[in-house]
């Protein structure tokens, strides 16, 4: 019934779109049915209701503007996920069997991969089958490029708080670009079916600030 917290613009424009077809969906459920049940009891499967020219007519326009009303915004939506802003930094990934590889492209010799942590190996401030040995570390307030491949088969690196979900296709790089806005630690998985291990490919992000991630990045390239 619910979706996870909003940590970007994309999410929260997808939250308002699906709590408002919801309602919709909602209402055109419980009116049908009541519909239904009054006409089944007052006509008793009268003739008129099988030769109702009226009747078929306005049961076939109103879903017509229900679904024109839906699909408007929805393609708005659609559009604005498509959209490529002049982004702050590039991150590469590349997703493996089973495992995902990461370069921060603005930057010479920063590559690594990230591996989920086997549960014999979890400390107690880590989460199972969720946390990685090497987290990606990114800036908020600040437009992220995804530049996103496979070396072997279908990978989807998605992460929902963030509204972000982009397939790995060998032999082909997609784009996203994506704001996170506001700092935490956001987890996500690999989402296209890709073998025996796939439901253990987490995917983990560290949204901290300009200063912090100044101080990663540093790190790093000594």
């Amino acid at each position: 019934m619910n979706l996870q917290d909003s940590s970007s613009m994309l999410m929260n424009q997808m939250i308002m779109f699906y709590n408002n077809a919801m309602i919709i969906i909602f209402l055109i459920t419980f009116m049908v049915g009541g519909m239904m049940i009054s006409l089944m009891k007052k006509y008793n499967y009268n003739r008129s209701l099988y030769e109702g020219h009226e009747l078929e007519f306005i049961w076939t326009l109103l879903p017509t503007f229900v679904m024109f009303f839906i699909a408007l915004p929805s393609f708005q939506m659609l559009y604005s996920l498509e959209e490529t802003s002049s982004p702050s930094l590039t991150l590469k990934t590349i997703g493996n069997q089973w495992f995902w590889t990461y370069e921060y492209s603005d930057y010479k010799n920063i590559e690594f991969n990230s591996y989920m942590i086997p549960t014999n190996e979890l400390s107690m401030n880590k989460f199972r089958v969720l946390d990685v040995d090497n987290r990606i570390v990114l800036p908020y307030n600040h437009f992220i490029r995804m530049l996103i491949t496979a070396n072997d088969v279908l990978h989807s690196w998605t992460i929902p708080s963030l509204g972000v979900k982009l397939d790995a296709m060998p032999g082909r790089l997609n784009q996203m670009s994506f704001f996170i806005n506001r700092p935490g630690l956001f987890f996500g998985q690999c989402s296209e079916i890709c073998g025996a291990n796939h439901s253990f490919m987490p995917i983990v992000l560290e949204s901290t600030s300009l200063k912090t991630y100044s101080k990663w990045i540093i790190k790093m390239l000594t």
